[in-house]
């Protein structure tokens, strides 16, 4: 609980980063100003085809409910693994353990904790992932509820609208191997599992937003079928990427951050794993959780374009793996006391976010940046450019009410009928600006990656420094 009141304060409080997290939060924001719920919109005009508007939808939703505000793009993300968490609870209740240790394993693991309140795709992908699984492992069993028979189809409509059919691809073939595996006959998964009406369900679920989103957005498909889904993993060199640049990284680095941000529990369950080879494929609860875990890295293996918060749907069958061998976690203490360090490192850095000022200077935002925007003497706003580059989080932090300048051209014609404007220069950058304006830029402030200067024309800035702005020296 204490673990869920941080993560909520957190959501509430951190400035939406750069670039992934405030770009969805500003594409919501564009779907709930420009009332389109079908085409998704990375800036005005520009269509975002880079992923389908499940986790957009939810935050534009929460948007139009409680006001733009960081938790308010965040709250989805939060509610879902809370919900997931219940799940859980209610899932081991049975098995008699506490409803209450699913929580802590996950909250205790850096990649489950990071998503509790974060936007992204990816929470969305790994609770539908998550409710597919244990669906369909429910559904085969004997006298089992017919809502889980149609909650699988349900959730593979949702996950083909939270990332794609990729989510097809993280859940067919690990089935498909335990189904081979325990000789789970045809006719068994015939009789189990409603497959005429349940795939019309999934498809009626997803399909009407593809087709409408091609029918308005012509390419659409071609891109994220063919560039989202097989060129940005396969093809290194791939240079069609319209939102930014692919993360290239070496194969097998998939392994590498399973490790890391699934840490201690991961080394828990392939230790257990290592130890009991010769029989763990005879379990089927144990193969079925440990096809479901390890598929997902297997995939990403020879992938090279690949982030971290690819592992999270791992992290579900990861600490169902640990519930099963609870007893034999030993020494426990040892263990707990590894899995404390996460959350203990998330308290520490809090309480510093909270309590020194200059951490609002390493943050990825230019939240705290543009706040420093006020004009002592007039009440006439000054248009706000971006040298070069603009940020996400510098959109929707003014509504989009930002403009890009790309050259010194540019910049003069925008001075033509602007005596003053605030002008965002990366610090990398500022050797590239006209010579002919240096005199004229007043700093106002600055973090690790972004300045913010105003540019006046008729004035020097050391003569009206103290005039327009309160600047700490």
């Amino acid at each position: 609980m204490v673990l869920l009141l941080l993560r909520l304060l957190l959501a509430a409080t951190v400035p939406l980063l750069d670039k992934t997290e405030a770009r969805y939060a500003e594409i919501a924001r564009l779907m709930v100003e420009t009332k389109d719920w079908v085409v998704l919109q990375v800036d005005y005009g520009f269509p975002f085809w880079a992923k389908p508007p499940l986790s957009t939808w939810l935050s534009a939703i929460s948007f139009e409910a409680f006001g733009i505000s960081e938790l308010s793009a965040r709250l989805p993300s939060f509610l879902l693994h809370l919900l997931l968490l219940v799940l859980l609870g209610f899932w081991v209740k049975r098995k008699r353990i506490s409803i209450y240790l699913p929580a802590f394993i996950l909250l205790s693991t850096p990649e489950f904790l990071l998503h509790t309140g974060v936007v992204s795709t990816d929470t969305a992908l790994g609770c539908c992932t998550a409710l597919a699984m244990l669906s369909f492992w429910q559904a085969l069993q004997d006298n089992a509820a017919l809502y889980w028979k149609y909650l699988f189809f349900v959730a593979l409509g949702f996950g083909l609208l939270a990332k794609g059919p990729i989510t097809l691809m993280l859940i067919v073939p690990p089935l498909l191997v335990w189904i081979a595996l325990h000789k789970v006959g045809l006719r068994v998964l015939i009789k189990k599992l409603p497959w005429g009406i349940g795939l019309f369900t999934t498809l009626f679920i997803a399909l009407p937003w593809y087709i409408m989103t091609e029918q308005r957005s012509p390419g659409f498909i071609d891109y994220f079928l063919i560039g989202e889904h097989f060129e940005r993993f396969f093809n290194p060199a791939w240079s069609g990427d319209r939102y930014g640049n692919p993360k290239s990284q070496a194969r097998g680095t998939i392994w590498g951050f399973l490790f890391i941000f699934a840490f201690p529990w991961i080394q828990f369950v392939l230790y257990k794993f290592w130890k009991e080879r010769k029989t763990i494929l005879q379990n089927k609860w144990v193969s079925f959780l440990g096809l479901w875990m390890l598929w997902l890295p297997l995939f990403f293996t020879f992938s090279s374009n690949i982030l971290h918060t690819y592992i999270l749907p791992s992290m579900v069958p990861m600490a169902l793996l640990v519930l099963h061998w609870w007893g034999d976690l030993k020494p426990r203490k040892s263990w707990l006391a590894l899995a404390s360090f996460f959350p203990v490192f998330v308290i520490l850095s809090t309480i510093v976010f909270f309590s020194w000022d200059g951490t609002k200077k390493y943050l990825n935002s230019d939240k705290y940046l543009l706040s420093h925007r006020m004009i002592r003497t007039s009440d006439v706003p000054l248009s706000t450019l971006y040298w070069k580059r603009k940020s996400y989080s510098g959109q929707f932090y003014t509504g989009a009410k930002i403009q890009l300048i790309g050259s010194g051209a540019a910049l003069d014609s925008v001075l033509q009928t602007k005596d003053k404007l605030f002008l965002v220069v990366p610090n990398k950058m500022r050797k590239e600006l006209p010579v002919k304006y240096l005199p004229k830029l007043l700093l106002i402030d600055s973090n690790h990656r972004t300045s913010l200067f105003l540019l006046n024309q008729g004035t020097e800035v050391d003569q009206e420094r103290t005039v327009l702005f309160n600047i700490d020296e």
